[in-house]
């Protein structure tokens, strides 16, 4: 019988970004709903407002991620090139920093020899990929799919509260909008909290208040120019 733990480490790249994205999606586009609503705007103006943003930060989302995630991956492309080049050039002296590697972590000198000989027999660039780089297929960078889930979900998390916009009162729209957002936000905290494995209520604690302070701000804005416009 085989005991199968699961981890949640091949997660973190696309989490990440899909957290980030919805995250941003619903507090950024909630808050310039607010504010606009705050300021007695029509309820065309808060729309145009809503639609306005929810484009903006997709794109910016999007790139950012891109940009972003994409110098993490040249930088590990580079290392991976110039072990690639020590281990054409100089393989013993490789093993030899691979085997040292595993002394560090409590193996003795004979057995860190062999596990190091083991596995660059098999995959020697892998092996110091992981080793002394740190690299690996579940944590590597790819710009493309962290680019594409932050879009998509800052898309996702911006349209929950933009949809409020079409069915709630004019008058109505700072207070449901600000709570229906929170409230998503929690659900979102709770989602992501799951997924990791990490506190549930921590995480929930975390992007409410954030998400709170951005409205309260932008809906103090919102009234205060407002009202001299």
């Amino acid at each position: 019988m085989t005991n199968t733990e699961l981890h949640r480490t091949h997660r973190i790249g696309w989490l990440r970004a899909a957290v980030l994205g919805a995250n941003d999606g619903i507090v950024s586009t909630a808050s310039l709903i607010v504010g606009v609503a705050a300021s007695e705007a029509s309820r065309n103006s808060v729309l145009v407002a809503g639609l306005a943003g929810l484009v903006a930060g997709a794109m910016a989302m999007a790139a950012g991620e891109y940009v972003s995630v994409s110098s993490q991956s040249d930088t590990e492309n580079a290392d991976l090139e110039r072990e690639r080049e020590e281990l054409a050039t100089d393989f013993e002296f490789e093993q030899a920093e691979l085997a040292a590697i595993y002394i560090k972590r409590g193996l003795d000198a004979e057995l860190a020899k062999q596990v190091a000989a083991q596995l660059m027999a098999k995959d020697a660039l892998g092996a110091h990929a992981r080793e002394e780089l740190g690299i690996s297929d579940n944590l590597s960078a790819r710009p493309v799919q962290a680019a594409l889930a932050s879009a998509c979900m800052f898309t996702i998390g911006a349209a929950l509260p933009l949809l409020l916009v079409l069915v709630v009162p004019t008058s109505r729209l700072v207070w449901v909008v600000t709570g229906a957002s929170l409230l998503f936000l929690a659900l979102l905290g709770a989602l992501a909290a799951r997924a990791g494995g990490a506190p549930v209520w921590k995480s929930v604690a975390r992007v409410t208040f954030w998400g709170a302070l951005a409205m309260a701000l932008t809906a103090g804005v919102g009234a205060l120019f407002g009202a001299k416009l």
